[in-house]
């Protein structure tokens, strides 16, 4: 390649010859440890080069909102509950009607069911909130996602199933970032390293994240846009899954997401009678909390079980 061939002067008596690196590193003749494209006009380089542009874009555009990012995700997360939680209180002989009626629930125990779901709903994300027990508040949030399936008669549904999936990848991220600043904390499992767990979590926590959107595919009715929307959407998801550009590939679907939510979830414009309403909003809360999960792995990064990791050892 000529770019590596260096050309010999002519020499003094004595004079060691040395090598004057180009400014870009493209022809320093001195060994090199790591990877370097052989072709800089190649389309492969050329794509690295523009992802390495937008990460850095996003880390400038999101530097004055980077110290509040924990804060607003956590927030974010736990909104649904607060929202299920008001729904219940303000519905709450709709609810009983429904348990007592179609689900078969004794008249005492629909009113102990709801009761427990708005006070552990309340109080746990006051606490994910706040920063404070935050294994009890998440343990307690994931309990309730887990019986509202089972009592509601939701189990079963895919749609259901996948965004709830979602929603407890949010609750792991919530997890991971309480692991990232509270070392004293998940002092269990001798076996495993502090280091590992944050790895493990971030990865369930990832893979979790991404099944709203599989649900999403599943549902409705397909067009070209919805098609396009569905195929980069699922790369992105991809990238956030295994880890590559996973900050440029979450904050993405941050974008995606929130523009989708607003356009597709406005129950805001549905007449507050109107059965569909409820069901919007629902939706609405839920993909705020995905999007919540997802700005928490832009804070945090991937984690180590990651091939953006990886490629920092190579």
């Amino acid at each position: 390649m000529s770019s590596r061939i260096s050309i010999a002067r002519p020499t003094a008596p004595g004079y060691t010859p040395s090598y004057t690196p180009e400014p870009h590193g493209l022809s320093n003749s001195r060994s090199n440890s790591g990877f370097r494209a052989a072709n800089p006009d190649s389309p492969v380089e050329k794509l690295r080069a523009f992802a390495e542009q937008v990460e850095d874009y996003i880390d400038t555009f999101s530097q004055p909102l980077r110290p509040h990012l924990p804060a607003i995700g956590r927030f974010l997360i736990v909104v649904t509950f607060l929202e299920d939680a008001l729904r219940i209180t303000t519905q709450w002989s709709d609810q009983l009607w429904y348990l007592q009626r179609h689900r078969k629930f004794p008249w005492g125990i629909s009113h102990i069911f709801l009761f427990i779901n708005v006070i552990t709903m309340l109080l746990g994300s006051g606490a994910v909130i706040t920063k404070r027990h935050t294994e009890i508040a998440v343990g307690g949030l994931l309990g309730v996602v887990i019986i509202q399936g089972f009592g509601y008669g939701l189990i079963f549904d895919l749609t259901f199933f996948l965004r709830n999936l979602s929603v407890i990848g949010g609750l792991v991220m919530v997890m991971t970032e309480a692991m990232f600043t509270n070392k004293t904390r998940f002092a269990g499992l001798p076996s495993v390293s502090e280091t590992d767990r944050k790895k493990y979590f971030l990865l369930a926590g990832r893979v979790l994240l991404i099944f709203l959107f599989l649900g999403f595919i599943l549902q409705g009715t397909w067009s070209v846009a919805r098609v396009l929307m569905s195929i980069v959407g699922l790369g992105a998801c991809t990238m956030v899954a295994i880890g590559f550009k996973a900050k440029w590939s979450a904050a993405f679907l941050v974008l995606v997401l929130s523009i989708f939510n607003v356009f597709v979830n406005n129950w805001w414009s549905v007449h507050s009678a109107h059965p569909q309403r409820d069901f919007l909003k629902y939706d609405f809360f839920q993909t705020l909390s995905i999007v919540g999960g997802l700005i928490l792995l832009v804070n945090m990064g991937p984690g180590g079980l990651s091939v953006d990791e990886k490629k920092k050892t190579y």
